[in-house]
């Protein structure tokens, strides 16, 4: 890895958005994930006949250009996240002159193995992605790394602040991106309403003050004692734990064919016919997955297995809030089960009914349902426990059509999710075909992954 520059993006001076201060207070659905390790993801773009000279005359800056064009409808993310003395918690605050940090790379790594579906080490994509500049009293809400595969291609890693921006809005944000890029980087060009931010927090109604609620558990939990004790009012992000050295990577596909298999499989063992069910295609994969994944490690069939996801609260309020709003807007469901249940014959029905019932209870309760005490339990959970317990989350999601980031030269070749390497989660992602099935990214130990590689295989 050649480092080529270490450099700051701003928004386009060109318009007067930029000389403006812009502000937005954080939310108690963004508080929630206040220093929760950061979310990696790489875009790659297949160009093979893309040389040095070429990357550095006309996609660099082509990317750039509308990087900053893009910033002026994102004044926040070239912001930072601050914490003023006399506020009760953090803003993002973007003021004249903040920018984006960027890092331009080029790498000799094997780009056909990297965007593949293939098994390869997990570090190997480490030194894609950007560091996100944390200190205690500021934090970066993204980081940028565009790196060259001469005669390949190229990728742009963006490391996201949790507690600024979800999934949804990190996506957003690279759609609007490649769109203006694609568009010919036109000054002062609108965006379509559909990838136009919604800034407006006042949507978003807190129910009974959780973002003080959620704040003073965040205090409580690195030592500080109140409100009012500033000295660990530090903006810091939770380290990454995971053990990504030991760990390879690999994307499986579900085809629209296999979820009917699957669909059928459950069916035939149920007497009422699922009924009940939710067989969505969610549903199905994450169940497969699990059941898969739970096989793959063997062991205790008494150990437990956490299985969680996070859910987009935005269609789901009452009433809905834009699809287009900027920030955090989900809530997080899991449940504890013994791997036994899912290593006999039946175990994927089993996961199935699981998942089912975990959806369907947010659907029927509501998001809201028992917010209050969700955060407490993330952070009660002991160090013991946390190494005990295998815990199967989800980054991604099918609905977030990540393909579609076509910077004007082609849909990307491969998408991924780099940081579930660090916390035991799988990520999901619409297949890049467009055939409606869905690509699933997988970091597990050597053994684990060829063992997961059969018994995927054997039954789709």
């Amino acid at each position: 890895m050649k480092i080529l520059e270490v450099t700051r993006v701003t928004p386009s001076s060109n318009s007067p958005k930029s000389a403006a201060e812009f502000s937005l207070s954080l939310t108690f659905s963004d508080i929630f994930w206040f220093t929760f390790p950061s979310v990696e993801r790489l875009f790659f773009y297949q160009l093979n006949e893309l040389t040095p000279a070429c990357f550095k005359s006309v996609i660099l800056p082509k990317l750039k250009q509308s990087l900053s064009l893009t910033l002026l409808h994102y004044l926040p993310l070239a912001g930072n996240l601050k914490w003023p003395s006399n506020a009760p918690k953090p803003i993002i605050l973007y003021t004249p002159n903040d920018g984006v940090s960027l890092i331009v790379a080029e790498s000799n790594a094997d780009f056909n193995l990297l965007s593949s579906n293939g098994i390869y080490e997990a570090v190997e994509l480490h030194t894609l992605t950007p560091e996100l500049i944390t200190s205690d009293d500021s934090a970066s809400p993204i980081a940028l790394q565009i790196t060259l595969f001469p005669n390949m291609g190229f990728c742009i890693g963006i490391t996201a602040h949790h507690a600024v921006l979800d999934g949804k809005t990190t996506t957003l944000f690279m759609k609007s991106w490649a769109y203006i890029c694609k568009q010919g980087n036109a000054e002062n060009s609108p965006l379509p309403s559909e990838l136009t931010p919604f800034f407006d927090r006042s949507v978003l109604k807190d129910p009974d003050g959780l973002d003080m609620l959620y704040l003073k558990q965040w205090l409580a939990s690195i030592g500080s004692d109140s409100e009012s004790d500033t000295n660990n009012k530090s903006l810091k992000i939770l380290p990454n734990k995971g053990e990504a050295p030991n760990l390879v990577r690999a994307t499986f596909e579900i085809t629209r064919e296999d979820f009917k298999k699957l669909r059928e499989r459950v069916l035939s063992k149920l007497s009422d016919n699922g009924k009940e069910l939710h067989l969505s295609t969610f549903v199905l994969t994450l169940a497969y997955i699990t059941t898969c994944i739970v096989k793959s490690r063997g062991g205790d069939g008494d150990r437990n297995v956490g299985v969680g996801f996070t859910i987009d609260s935005r269609p789901r309020l009452d009433p809905p809030i834009p699809e287009n709003y900027f920030g955090n807007c989900n809530t997080i469901t899991g449940e504890l089960v013994k791997a036994r249940d899912f290593l006999d014959e039946n175990g994927f029905v089993f996961a199935v009914q699981k998942v089912s019932g975990m959806v369907k209870e947010v659907m029927e309760k509501g998001v809201l349902e028992g917010i209050e005490k969700k955060l407490l339990t993330v952070l009660n959970s002991s160090e013991e426990f946390v190494k005990s317990v295998k815990v199967i989350g989800v980054a991604g999601s099918p609905r977030f059509d990540v393909y579609s980031s076509d910077f004007g030269w082609g849909k990307p070749s491969k998408v991924i999710v780099v940081s579930i390497d660090k916390n035991e989660s799988i990520s999901m992602a619409e297949s890049r075909d467009g055939s409606r099935g869905v690509e699933v990214g997988l970091a597990l130990k050597k053994h684990e992954m060829g063992n997961f590689s059969y018994l995927f295989l054997k039954d789709v």
